[in-house]
């Protein structure tokens, strides 16, 4: 049977392979074993229930406390070609009676439900008509009084469950502790269940928390940096959302909010805003999230502290289920746990035993100075071994948290005064950037002195220390028309007589010589952006038309692999992640025929036989020629060193044959392999610029023999690629 779950993995999801344990879970569940999952969220519950849903010659009943999860999964199933109804107080009678119908009539394979639903008399005897050969549970912390979102009326499927004796049982959540576990087996009685339990380690997320000093400019520092990104921030109260909430839109951000204060009408037209990507944001208490399956979420931040680490996990998990990188920030201060510590002292017994170990346990995990994912993962009862994950702030930190900026606000400030104090903070960037902008050229503002002098930043890096300056009173804005203009403290910053010392915001790609958070995928790092956009363009425009979220269509990963292997026929474009047979039928025409338009426009041509499968057909292809278009992919020199068995200059040595043959090359990884610092990579670029590439020996003697000759042919590479050989 598990040789079928493959085929419809692949043929009806568009999926390659099983995540980890899902091929274990839904073997189990196909041989009618009991099964408790303990998987992330973004793991891939769903499908351990849905894939057995798909053989069974039955039906398999999902019992969900989330009615907006409900319609979610029934609506994606539906774009997968699986027959699912939910049953729940949103659908009209008739609705609800069609549904019974086509359950009746044997024509579904999965039917959702809420506990309370199926606690009534007449869900009940409709049951007890139907062939069920699965009972699956969703949410299963829920039964667990030590679980943080423990539901009375979860205690009753115990019962429920043994009017369907021939129904194997399978419970899953994403956060449950050892003691969760032990519970939600115990109440279900679960006796000879099997129990798959996967890492907690979502590798993906970047964990951050950081002191909360002014939170709305922490926030709106953080958001400058992720235009167009969808994201989740969380407050403790109502007033707090409403306020966080006005303050965003008053500075142009795409913002709904969300708390139980709202009318459920207001609050479902938030939601579905958010979820289809009419609203960018969602400020929320946490009354919201619960039953989101928005795989496209990039950042979750915390405008204040969570009640505990449960909660905690659960609510950061619903950032990156794509598996691409994704931000999660937690602003922290001693007065959000004593405000938590307040609404403690008013419980009793247990319940505030309870919640005391859940203050002590979240306090600790913010507190700890270490590798952040081991206080996390611990307190589920697992092991991180290694040292450092290079996805937290602990472990990106170099040498504290405060870095000394004043070389660059020296730059910063006198740019601002070359320039007359009539500009803002971008116009200011793209002088120090020496960028050929239009209006940079026509003011003159490249034969300035400060022109160019700031190329070792990215703009957003030179837009982050302009906020600094300004929130350290260096630089005034100008209400008016937002020019920058210097107040009487800066001079001492230019004369060097004061210090410029503070954090601007490294969750973004770090500069060389900074540490960098680690990324997923060669693809996420070298798709082409401006299809990516066309596409999701296309996408939003077909789900408005269908009335439903457009990652139903297709999730953001897929059209990031579109936009990196530019498939050109139906043949190809199966082979693209998250493409099934079903989805192919509906939407293959009209994505396939924007990618050929913009091939066609842009001199593109597919990436040659890596589509089908992602699988390389290169027996016709000599080395140097591999070595080129596996480097283009996205792997490191280092690494086609190990994968080819020769050194890095024979790589090296290969990838300049490539260049010389006419193809393209992206310098950024070529730099990779370079130890010199930015300073000095700048000193032999001037090096090349004046006596040209070609020679080395020229280079070398320009430099004062300065650099030895490996490095030269480094940044030799990388320079000619760089200026188009």
């Amino acid at each position: 049977m598990i040789d079928k779950a493959k085929e419809i993995l692949q043929g009806t999801f568009g999926y390659e392979e099983f995540r980890p344990l899902q091929q274990d879970v839904i073997s189990n569940v196909l041989n009618k074993r009991d099964t408790l999952v303990i998987m992330p969220t973004g793991g891939g519950k769903s499908l351990c229930y849905q894939i057995p849903a798909m053989i069974f010659n039955g039906l398999t009943v999902v019992i969900s406390p989330l009615i907006s999860l409900m319609k979610d999964q029934v609506e994606q199933l539906d774009e997968f070609g699986v027959p699912a109804v939910y049953l729940n107080s949103t659908l009209t009678p008739d609705e609800y009676h069609y549904n019974v119908s086509k359950l009746r009539a044997g024509e579904v394979n999965l039917l959702y439900l809420a506990p309370e639903t199926l606690m009534m008399d007449g869900t009940r005897r409709l049951l007890a008509d139907l062939n069920v050969q699965c009972f699956t549970i969703d949410e299963a912390h829920c039964i667990s009084e030590w679980g943080h979102d423990f539901r009375p009326e979860y205690r009753q499927l115990a019962e429920v469950r043994k009017t369907f004796p021939d129904a194997v049982c399978l419970a899953l959540t994403a956060t449950a502790t050892p003691r969760v576990r032990d519970d939600i087996q115990q109440i279900l009685e679960m006796r000879d269940s099997a129990v798959f339990v996967a890492s907690f380690d979502r590798k993906n997320l970047l964990l951050k928390v950081a002191d909360k000093e002014n939170p709305t400019d922490q926030i709106l520092d953080f958001l400058y940096t992720r235009p167009k990104q969808s994201g989740i921030i969380y407050c403790f109260s109502r007033r707090q959302v409403d306020e966080l909430y006005h303050d965003l839109k008053a500075e142009g951000h795409s913002v709904r909010p969300y708390h139980a204060g709202l009318s459920e009408k207001d609050r479902t037209s938030n939601q579905d805003a958010f979820i289809r990507d009419d609203a960018r944001i969602i400020v929320a208490t946490i009354a919201f999230g619960m039953g989101i399956n928005k795989p496209d979420v990039r950042f979750v931040i915390h405008h204040d502290m969570p009640q505990n680490i449960e909660a905690y996990y659960q609510q950061i998990g619903r950032a990156g289920r794509d598996g691409l990188q994704a931000d999660c920030l937690l602003l922290y201060s001693y007065s959000d746990k004593q405000k938590i510590q307040y609404f403690i002292n008013q419980k009793e017994g247990n319940e505030k035993k309870v919640a005391e170990k859940h203050l002590e346990d979240i306090i600790h995990y913010l507190e700890y100075d270490g590798c952040r994912r081991k206080p996390l993962m611990k307190y589920f009862g697992e092991e991180y071994k290694k040292d450092e994950c290079g996805m937290c702030d602990n472990c990106l930190r170099q040498k504290g948290d405060l870095q000394d900026y004043t070389v660059q606000a020296q730059k910063y400030l006198s740019c601002v005064v070359r320039t007359g104090e009539r500009f803002g903070a971008y116009h200011i960037a793209d002088v120090l950037r020496g960028s050929k902008a239009k209006k940079v050229l026509q003011l003159k503002h490249d034969e300035l002195s400060t022109y160019a002098i700031g190329m070792e930043w990215s703009k957003n890096q030179w837009i982050q220390l302009s906020r600094l300056l300004i929130r350290r009173g260096y630089l005034e804005k100008d209400a008016d028309h937002g020019y920058l203009k210097l107040t009487a403290d800066a001079a001492a910053v230019l004369k060097g007589d004061e210090r410029l010392t503070g954090v601007l915001d490294r969750t973004q790609t770090a500069g060389k010589g900074e540490s960098r958070p680690k990324t997923s995928s060669d693809v996420e790092n070298r798709y082409n952006e401006h299809l990516f956009e066309e596409l999701r363009k296309k996408r939003k425009e077909l789900a408005d038309e269908q009335e439903i979220p457009p990652y139903v269509i297709f999730p953001d990963t897929t059209l990031m692999e579109m936009s990196y292997y530019f498939p050109q026929d139906e043949e190809k474009m199966i082979g693209i992640y998250g493409v099934g047979s079903a989805k192919l039928k509906k939407y293959g025409s009209p994505f396939l025929k924007i990618i050929r338009e913009f091939c066609e426009e842009n001199g593109i041509d597919e990436r040659s036989g890596a589509i089908t499968k992602k699988v390389v057909k290169t027996s016709s292809k000599q080395k140097h020629e591999l070595v080129g278009e596996e480097y283009n992919s996205g792997k490191s020199i280092d690494h086609l060193a190990e994968q080819f068995g020769v050194k890095s200059a024979t790589i090296l040595s290969n990838l300049k044959k490539y260049l010389d043959e006419g193809n393209s090359l992206i310098p950024d990884g070529i730099l990779e392999a370079s130890e010199l610092s930015q300073r000095k990579i700048d000193e032999v670029y001037a090096s090349m610029k004046k006596v040209g590439p070609e020679m080395l020996k020229p280079i070398y003697e320009d430099l004062d023999k300065t650099v030895d000759y490996n490095e030269l042919r480094i940044l030799q590479l990388a320079y000619m690629a760089q200026n188009g050989n």
